[in-house]
């Protein structure tokens, strides 16, 4: 059976964390393949000015090529409606059964996921890789960790990646002042983004 993790994100714009992370859980977990997903309208953001989604998904397949284990799905960019993680997670494990999937989360979900749509759903039809970074309250995030395995009778993974002060939001800023990011973000994402003129003026 396959191993593959759904690393899902608004990616506006993706930035070398994001290819940090995918990295670290191919490598930890052995996985076979990391799908990057796009979000397409995500309800958690629904007040966000969020970039074009097809803009989003030509800057993430330009990320994938580095990686053969690594590839981008248009699922929930070419969804109509708001993207619900269950609807994604049912619809790749009904498509491909031969798979245990993962889904790649932040270490926040794991306090509000109890909050998402549908999370039993979820559950059913895979594994949450939460990450976790060094400086969290390692007690609390065990106790919280074992609170939804018990609520859901599921299986938590914690994933320890090494820390990257990286952000979506502070690289719109400097490129919105024309400053550069190459260190912070593959450079031919660099380049689209200023060949475009992406987050050039106020959003």
């Amino acid at each position: 059976m396959y191993r593959k993790a759904i690393f899902g994100g608004t990616f506006d714009p993706i930035h070398n964390g994001h290819i940090n992370i995918a990295y670290e859980a191919l490598e930890k977990l052995n996985l076979d393949e990391i799908i990057f997903m796009p979000s397409g309208d995500p309800p958690h953001k629904a007040d966000k000015n969020i970039t074009d989604g097809l803009l989003r998904l030509e800057m993430t397949r330009m990320v994938v090529e580095c990686n053969e284990k690594f590839s981008v799905s248009d699922y929930e960019i070419k969804k109509k409606g708001k993207s619900y993680t269950y609807e994604t997670m049912k619809y790749f494990s009904e498509t491909h059964k031969d798979t245990q999937w993962y889904f790649i989360a932040g270490l926040d979900s794991l306090m509000y996921i109890h909050e998402w749509a549908k999370p039993e759903k979820i559950f059913e039809k895979c594994k949450v890789i939460i990450l976790v970074r060094s400086g969290f309250n390692n007690h609390e995030v065990m106790e919280r960790k074992e609170k939804i395995e018990k609520a859901y009778g599921t299986e938590i993974v914690l994933l320890d990646i090494p820390r990257l002060d990286i952000s979506s939001t502070n690289i719109r800023n400097r490129l919105k002042g024309d400053r550069y990011c190459g260190h912070l973000m593959p450079r031919e994402v660099e380049y689209f983004v200023k060949s475009v003129g992406l987050y050039k003026y106020e959003r």
